[in-house]
């Protein structure tokens, strides 16, 4: 029996934290396949972009395996990197995206992962890798996410906004949240712990300095009555954060997938995204399995829902798909294990078809999480449609 009382914690991180430069450098780099390839020839189901970038004090390392037209020179990636910095709000003696060095060290995809992959005479196009992913939704929030995390993000988005719009001068990129609800059967009901800590701009500034500007975002992203006198405020609590970013801790593109997702409210088959176009099913069969469990909870099926998909290298068809709706489901949860793949194919192909993800969506999705999002007019964010629901509803 899943316990009913509880606390429960998620952290978020901002666009300018060292690890989250660098998924926001590796997915610009996967738009930028997306969206030059086609121009010199290239079909965008031939594509592909697996590159990973390391960031530390004026310095970038981007390295990686890929394959498009000769057009796309690490001069372009280099390029685009540098304005993703710029992008971000970098301009610091330590990290500034005009003067620090960038090294591109991408290199063509290897021809034994290529096999594989690629479709040809009567084989399918095959998964990019072996692993497990999964999908989660629930009921708690109205984006069908856990509040913890949705909130976390919120609070953080918010500021960003703020500070890109000139409001906020004194905040500097580099952020991180974290929330800490009380659940009462069931159900997020108060915030019990709050902590913020952000990068200020003016070395003078105290950690009640920094409450000051910082808090109306935290009240304006929590809902009405959560925040009460008993919430323990934690801002800025070691003091001064003034050095941040790359120049502070080094980065590392995949370094924050339970950010990504679903802040540890549900499980992670440990693949991160960023960097990756969607042959890799450690991205699209995740982006696959929210899509399902998502239109699953919108149908009112359950009130939480996780699917698990599993994949091997080159093999179309995943191996297994299990479905668990925590005790909270109204159908049966073998019934949806041969519906859900009747309704959407679930081979690379088939996800990467019906989602629409051979396009350059993928830079907007390394800050602020890939799920609970809005879908965008272009086809970004499209794994949080809620198509399904009607044929989800007629299948019972």
């Amino acid at each position: 029996m899943a316990r009913s009382d509880y606390l429960f914690t998620s952290e978020s991180v901002s666009e300018g934290h060292p690890d989250k430069v660098c998924d926001r450098i590796s997915d610009e780099i996967v738009d930028l396949f997306f969206r030059e390839g086609p121009k010199h020839g290239y079909s965008p189901w031939d594509l592909r972009c697996a590159a990973e970038t390391l960031a530390t004090t004026n310095r970038v390392v981007i390295a990686g395996e890929t394959r498009g037209p000769k057009e796309i020179t690490h001069a372009m990636v280099e390029a685009v990197a540098r304005e993703a910095i710029k992008s971000i709000g970098y301009e610091q003696d330590g990290f500034h995206h005009a003067t620090c060095k960038v090294e591109v060290l991408l290199h063509s995809q290897s021809p034994d992962i290529a096999q594989g992959v690629d479709a040809s005479g009567n084989k399918d196009e095959g998964a990019g890798d072996q692993g497990i992913m999964f999908g989660y939704a629930c009921n708690e929030t109205p984006v069908l996410m856990p509040a913890p995390i949705a909130y976390s993000h919120k609070i953080l988005e918010l500021m960003a906004k703020a500070r890109h719009a000139g409001k906020e001068p004194k905040l500097g990129p580099d952020a991180k949240s974290q929330v800490t609800l009380r659940y009462v059967n069931g159900k997020p009901v108060e915030v019990t712990q709050i902590v913020v800590s952000t990068q200020h701009l003016d070395a003078s500034m105290t950690s009640a300095d920094v409450r000051a500007v910082v808090e109306p975002y935290v009240r304006e992203a929590l809902p009405v009555g959560w925040i009460t006198p008993k919430t323990v405020w934690h801002i800025n609590p070691t003091g001064a954060f003034v050095v941040g970013g790359p120049d502070g801790d080094s980065g590392l593109t995949g370094r924050k997938i339970i950010v990504d997702t679903y802040g540890g409210a549900a499980p992670h088959g440990g693949g991160a995204f960023s960097g990756k176009d969607s042959t890799k099913v450690d991205r699209s069969a995740a982006y696959a399995a929210r899509y399902l469990a998502k239109n699953v909870v919108a149908a009112g099926l359950a009130d939480k829902a996780t699917i698990q998909l599993a994949y091997a290298i080159g093999v179309s068809e995943p191996l297994s798909v299990y479905v668990d709706t925590h005790g909270t489901g109204k159908v049966d949860e073998a019934k949806l294990e041969l519906i859900l793949p009747e309704l959407v194919s679930l081979k690379p192909r088939g996800i990467r078809e019906r989602l629409g993800l051979n396009k350059p969506i993928y830079a907007r999705t390394a800050a602020y999480g890939h799920f609970g999002r809005t879908p965008d007019a272009d086809g970004g964010f499209s794994w949080e449609k809620t198509d399904l629901v009607d044929a989800l509803k007629n299948a019972f």
